[in-house]
């Protein structure tokens, strides 16, 4: 009953603050552009929980494009030595902080909010999809270097709950080393 009511509460939160959440103040995408490291993640999705325990840090590269739309490329060591590799484009909106984007693997249209940001340091991104009323969060710490502050695993842990994911689904990715460059 207990998990029940946690994944109630869960749920409505994650609905309300999905769509109410405000982008980092003075948000600038150029400084934002970069290469930085994914370091934590947390999510509702159920192939996150089916997959967090094989997870590592990987890479994302961040590219201003010309029209002001953000290139996301990301790239992670797998154990057999070989490279998972993704690139995206995000489109900027009205709201500096937010894009939207189309992901070819889930086939779904996502909103990606850059939350809090310290440009040299880390990031903090929610990324949110809402289908048929149910509402999917993934959190993400992008950082600089391989590590990040105790404060900054606060501000991560903050965010996910009230994003509505439960505490268990979150995890801080152990390092691993890169992707050759292609």
């Amino acid at each position: 009953m207990r998990n029940t009511l946690m994944m109630l509460v869960a749920l409505m939160c994650a609905l309300t603050v999905c769509a109410d959440l405000t982008p980092a103040a003075d948000f600038d995408l150029q400084k934002m552009s970069g290469k930085w490291y994914t370091v934590a993640l947390a999510s509702n999705t159920q192939w996150v929980v089916n997959n967090k325990a094989v997870m590592k840090t990987g890479t994302a590269v961040i590219v201003l494009t010309e029209g002001g739309d953000m290139d996301l490329t990301y790239a992670s060591l797998k154990d057999d030595g070989s490279c998972f590799r993704a690139t995206q484009t995000a489109q900027k909106t009205e709201t500096p902080g937010r894009f939207t984007f189309h992901s070819q693997v889930w086939n779904k249209d996502k909103v990606l909010t850059i939350v809090e940001v310290v440009y040299d340091d880390y990031a903090l991104m929610l990324t949110s999809k809402t289908m048929e009323e149910v509402s999917e969060a993934f959190v993400v710490v992008y950082s600089r270097t391989p590590e990040f502050s105790e404060v900054v695993q606060q501000k991560f842990t903050q965010l996910a709950l009230e994003a509505g994911v439960l505490p268990d689904n979150a995890v801080i990715l152990p390092q691993n080393a890169e992707c050759p460059a292609v």
